[in-house]
């Protein structure tokens, strides 16, 4: 029988901290979250595996360390204002919103905002506003955020979203698709968007933020 405690417990000391994730709240997020309400239940136990979990239609949940170093590197605080980009079914909502955080959930996928609504209620987090619009705009009617997560990969720069970060926000995402990705922290300076890598990752790609296909002679 699957026991979710124990391998949510399993996941935070053996990908999580040993991924040099320290920021306390963080950890104690990860760990209380119920990870296998954010998946369909036929997958539940493979929630808290060492991997990205499908969540039908090319999207899926990204791997736990690779949720848990970028929010890491990102500074997370409590009473941070934080909008999440693809929210999907809602799990980094969750465990942004158990550390404190006020946060705005933004999906444009019916199905999986659905599913969202049902599991971030099921999980007991109700610090999450659920918005529903096209991932590329953002949601400019509840900024600025201190914080900007991109629930996937982008592979284009999203300097429409800086604009709704306040002058000391942050805006994290992993860049990139194949084994050049990197997880990436952004500011806004002097109006540009400006990030810096932080480790390397690999994410699926979200809808809208793919590179424009090249031209070919």
């Amino acid at each position: 029988m699957f026991d979710a405690a124990a391998a949510r417990r399993h996941m935070v000391d053996g990908q999580i901290r040993t991924a040099d994730v320290t920021n306390p709240s963080l950890i104690a997020a990860m760990q209380a979250v119920p990870r296998e309400l954010f998946v369909a239940p036929a997958v539940a136990a493979q929630a808290y595996r060492d991997g990205d979990v499908s969540l039908g239609e090319g999207r899926a949940l990204v791997r736990p360390i690779v949720l848990g170093k970028l929010l890491q590197g990102s500074n997370v605080r409590p009473g941070d204002h934080v909008l999440v980009v693809g929210c999907g079914t809602g799990y980094a909502a969750a465990v942004l919103a158990h550390t404190g955080a006020a946060v705005v959930a933004l999906e444009e996928d019916a199905d999986l905002a659905s599913r969202a609504e049902a599991a971030l209620a099921k999980a007991g987090s109700g610090q999450v506003t659920l918005v529903r619009g096209p991932l590329t705009a953002g949601w400019s009617a509840a900024a600025p955020y201190d914080l900007i997560l991109l629930d996937g990969a982008i592979e284009v720069a999203p300097g429409a979203l800086g604009a709704q970060l306040k002058p000391t926000g942050r805006l994290a995402a992993v860049f990139g698709r194949g084994p050049g990705a990197k997880a990436m922290i952004y500011r806004s300076i002097e109006g540009q968007l400006v990030g810096r890598p932080i480790f390397d990752a690999a994410a699926p790609l979200l809808p809208g933020f793919a590179a424009p296909p090249a031209f070919v002679f």
